[in-house]
């Protein structure tokens, strides 16, 4: 760092792109199971699973250790294997095309629509060939894709339909749950998710593949430890298929269960950053905001930003390091197109213009429960000061009076 970005950054507190907002609840739900004696996956992990199905409205849920584990598991239960294909887009993270690759099958990356960086039934349906046997959408940021129409889609070329909603726990679109038209859905329990309890998932979605997955997932034995304690010998079961380890522990779910209570909690205080934020960087030149379609829900994973370097006064890279260098601020990108990784790059595709032009703009911002109303106006402030050129003003930005006012609960 410069002498002068030093001086910049001089006795600012980092600001990190995301922090989770843990409370007593959470606290007092682990505290419990530790002093339980059962760690593993049992009544905690059930819990959380009965709490996805009346959520969702789905046949059955599944809690595993992660959102890849799901991501596995579905293309697993759903017999996807060597010679088939699987649409999905490329603007993701590498997870879903790797369970792919996986199950030795082909991902067959897709275009994203350039307003919501979503796949659309359009470019997936250009993408069908007589190899394909299931679209794997993913609901970019938290804005849901229109399911509907990927439903439709999926049953008239007789597809499985798998929904990768990791960023988009408690968003809707024209009156679904995201989650609830797929096959089988996927959402993450990550460390920096809506709901977040370090690591985990949750699969969800028609009884038969739920239920296929949940055999895999337990090394292929036909009844969980917890079923078997008490009631007969732990050892007294059978191995029916050659599974894998994906059971969620119920420590995880001690801290999931509670924070998937609070997901409407969560939502409600991203979707307040992010208004003020749209509102405070309108008319910006080069930076272009969320947009949410009529009718969407979004779930406020991310805050993505697009910065066009031809109108911008500075480029996607610039202004993270200028946010970082000068105001202690933390940003991220969503993503590296899953094309250009290594173990993809030697794959046929179609072209994918917008994916790439997305991704070498986009730009997501802090926007997360844990944050104060001076972090929030810490970050207008940064953003618009650069834009400005006027990084040392000291005149605080308008807000909503909803996030002025509002302040999040301690975080543990």
């Amino acid at each position: 760092m410069s002498p002068a970005s030093t001086a910049g950054a001089a006795g600012l507190r980092p600001l990190p792109w995301n922090r989770p907002l843990i409370g007593d609840a959470e606290i007092a739900e682990v505290v419990d199971t530790l002093r339980s004696g059962w760690l593993t996956h049992g009544p905690k992990a059930t819990r959380l699973e009965h709490a996805v199905r009346e959520r969702l409205g789905v046949e059955d849920a599944f809690a595993v250790t992660s959102c890849t584990g799901a991501l596995h598991l579905a293309f697993l239960a759903a017999g996807i294997g060597p010679g088939d294909e699987v649409i999905t887009p490329s603007l993701t993270f590498c997870a879903a095309p790797n369970a792919i690759l996986h199950t030795g099958a082909r991902p067959v990356f897709a275009d994203v629509d350039p307003v919501t960086l979503n796949i659309t039934p359009e470019t997936a349906e250009a993408a069908i060939t007589s190899l394909t046997r299931a679209i794997a959408v993913m609901h970019y940021g938290g804005h849901m894709c229109d399911m509907r129409a990927f439903r439709e889609l999926a049953d008239r070329h007789g597809l499985l339909l798998i929904e990768d909603a990791a960023h988009a726990l408690h968003a809707s679109r024209d009156g679904l749950r995201a989650g609830s038209a797929g096959d089988l859905s996927t959402f993450s329990l990550y460390a920096n998710k809506v709901a977040a309890a370090g690591e985990g998932g949750l699969l969800a979605g028609r009884g038969d593949l739920v239920q296929q997955a949940r055999l895999l997932g337990r090394h292929g034995i036909d009844s969980s430890a917890w079923q078997r304690h008490g009631k007969r010998n732990t050892a007294d079961y059978q191995v029916t298929v050659p599974g894998l380890k994906y059971v969620m522990s119920d420590l995880t779910a001690a801290l999931a269960v509670v924070q998937y209570d609070r997901l409407a909690e969560f939502t409600e205080r991203r979707a307040a950053i992010a208004a003020a934020y749209t509102q405070a960087f309108a008319g910006l030149p080069g930076l272009t905001t969320p947009t949410v379609l009529p009718g969407v829900e979004h779930g406020w994973f991310l805050y993505a930003a697009l910065i066009d370097p031809g109108t911008a006064p500075l480029d996607r890279d610039q202004t993270a390091a200028a946010l970082l260098a000068r105001h202690q601020i933390s940003t991220s990108i969503h993503f590296k197109p899953a094309h250009t990784l290594g173990p993809y790059q030697n794959l046929a595709h179609r072209p994918l213009p917008v994916t790439e032009t997305a991704a070498a703009r986009q730009l997501s911002l802090p926007c997360y429960p844990a944050m104060t109303a001076q972090d929030i106006d810490r970050v207008i402030e940064a953003v618009r000061g650069l834009w400005t050129r006027r990084e040392n003003t000291r005149s605080s930005p308008a807000r909503p009076p909803d996030v002025a006012t509002t302040s999040p609960t301690a975080a543990g």
